[in-house]
């Protein structure tokens, strides 16, 4: 019963984690919609201390394996979490690195891509980790796979939105002046594209857990 309840605590701190890193990237989209530098300043703010809340957490999960030496199922949901918050450091760190780096262009950026491209791609974004979260209050291994298709299906959306619009950026430099812009923009969007990865990653390792298989890391 002990055993249980610590890797409840563990969960929980997990989804606790999840929830602001969803929070953060709903700030972004709504950045993005007017360049409102106070909404980036607060989507960043809002991933503080990330890399210490992970840190606390894989240092419980590493007295979990020493005190009760889980076995089979247990094993592998001890360290699915292990790996989980990894990804979860890997998504915040993305984050910030998106708020930055669109923070430096975006009111130098075409609004038209903004629209048609950037808002697109980080609703995806944000759905795809909304959904992998998510997956920690669910224990139906049928339902699990559901949203577990949820997830890849807006993870591709956002690899063919950045296809498209690197496809429109460079076609945009090559008949300007500023590559240096476009470069900066092309770079930002990519952190956008990586979130939606490590999203698919945290459903993966959800899945894992419950259903077993071969885990395959994106």
């Amino acid at each position: 019963m002990l055993y249980e309840e610590e890797l409840k605590k563990i969960q929980d701190k997990i989804l606790k984690i999840g929830e602001a890193i969803i929070v953060s990237n709903g700030l972004l989209l709504e950045a993005l919609q007017d360049c409102d530098t106070q909404k980036f300043h607060d989507a960043k703010t809002n991933l503080n201390n990330m890399g210490s809340k992970t840190s606390k957490i894989d240092n419980d999960i590493i007295k979990i394996l020493a005190l009760y030496s889980p076995e089979a199922r247990d094993l592998r949901q001890v360290v699915s979490y292990l790996k989980i918050t990894n990804e979860l450091v890997r998504a915040s760190a993305n984050t910030r690195s998106f708020i930055k780096g669109f923070t430096d262009v975006c009111n130098d950026v075409d609004l038209q891509i903004i629209n048609e491209y950037a808002i697109p791609m980080q609703k995806s974004t944000t759905k795809a980790l909304t959904y992998a979260i998510n997956m920690l209050n669910i224990d139906c291994a049928d339902e699990l796979q559901d949203i577990y298709n949820d997830v890849l299906i807006e993870e591709s959306k956002t690899d063919d939105l950045y296809e498209m619009v690197e496809k429109n950026l460079f076609i945009q430099a090559a008949k300007s002046d500023e590559f240096e812009k476009f470069h900066k923009m092309l770079k930002a969007l990519r952190k956008s594209e990586k979130i939606a990865d490590r999203a698919t990653s945290i459903a993966n390792l959800l899945l894992y857990i419950k259903v077993g298989g071969n885990f395959h890391q994106v």
